[in-house]
């Protein structure tokens, strides 16, 4: 699994220099509106210190961690939908991403511009939760359109979608998040904006956090985390990845050897043949067994052989729950 994740926010509030930060690349940053033109695209290796550690014990010759896919597109404006700014246009580009982060501004710097004269984070929240809306808005009376056609040939899917369709457009027609319809198939399929995983990253220091910005993002079931991009430290992308695994709700199992050691991200509460599954579809599909022994246990002990000596490696079979850090052999047939 590649996790991969959309940043959107307004123009002039750090969302290209952000994706800067985490993914090193040299883009356009400048203090005026729409300086990002075209989505900039950056793979990021997920930081974990245990896979260095690993590769010490099975002298690897590589090392390979998880990555994180980042879409940066154009800032988004009120009345995007309707063509203006560039934003809207560039919204399918993250249509396929697991998660959205939100940059909100909300630090207070007059020299640089904002284009609803000054910050309101709240405002500016509701404005990018709103073009998020309308653009999904779109998506679904196309879809409506198709159920209608299909239901009146009595198809009792059809009308069972065409319900939910209905109640959802009534929802992104006020412009709201629709994340009670979440779990629903028919959603997931879609691909909606609104129903992604939502962190909401505060640009700026804890002293500038409006209460009435924390009580709103609780209010829509999103999460946060504040960074004062004008001044970021190393542990910074570290602690954006983690609030992603964390609000998606992922891990990280590895396997390691000769040749290299890994690490694979998975859904927390997948077995083990997932997992086999996530290295290749074979060995899914001819699961056997796995052995597992956790990191710390593997690097206490020095060794597979001596964590196996030690009773702290176990063999598993198919209704083994995968643990985050759990290193692994899979034995398939």
């Amino acid at each position: 699994m590649k996790l991969s994740i959309g940043i959107v926010g307004l123009p002039n509030v750090g969302k290209s220099t952000l994706f800067k930060l985490l993914t090193s690349q040299e883009i356009t940053i400048a203090n005026y509106p729409f300086a990002t033109i075209d989505p900039n695209v950056g793979v990021v290796e997920v930081p974990d210190e245990r896979l260095k550690q690993l590769a010490d014990i099975s002298k690897s010759k590589k090392i390979i961690p998880a990555v994180v896919e980042f879409y940066d597109i154009a800032g988004l404006v009120k009345g995007a939908n309707q063509g203006e700014g560039l934003g809207n246009q560039f919204l399918t580009h993250i249509r396929d991403t697991q998660a959205i982060v939100m940059v909100l501004r909300i630090f207070k710097n007059a020299e640089i511009i904002h284009v609803e004269g000054a910050p309101d984070p709240v405002r500016d929240m509701e404005i990018v939760n709103a073009e998020l809306a309308l653009k999904d808005l779109e998506n679904v009376e196309k879809r409506i359109k198709k159920a209608e056609g299909e239901a009146r040939t009595g198809d009792k899917i059809a009308k069972t979608n065409l319900e939910l369709l209905t109640k959802v457009k009534a929802e992104l027609e006020a412009g709201r998040l629709i994340i009670q319809f979440r779990d629903e198939p028919l959603m997931k399929e879609m691909q909606l904006l609104t129903v992604k995983k939502q962190i909401y990253l505060l640009n700026g220091t804890e002293a500038d956090v409006p209460p009435e910005l924390l009580a709103k993002i609780k209010e829509i079931g999103g999460d946060y985390l504040v960074l004062n991009l004008a001044e970021p430290k190393p542990e910074d992308l570290g602690q954006l990845i983690r609030k992603a695994y964390e609000v998606l709700d992922l891990i990280s199992f590895l396997t390691t050897g000769e040749d290299e050691t890994r690490a694979w991200t998975i859904n927390r509460g997948e077995k083990a043949p997932q997992a086999a599954g996530a290295i290749h579809t074979d060995f899914e599909n001819n699961f056997i067994r796995a052995e597992v022994v956790a990191t710390k246990d593997l690097l206490t002990t020095g060794g597979w052989n001596q964590a196996k000596q030690k009773g702290l490696l176990k063999v598993e079979g198919k209704d083994y729950v995968v643990k985050d850090g759990d290193v692994m052999v899979i034995r398939h047939g």
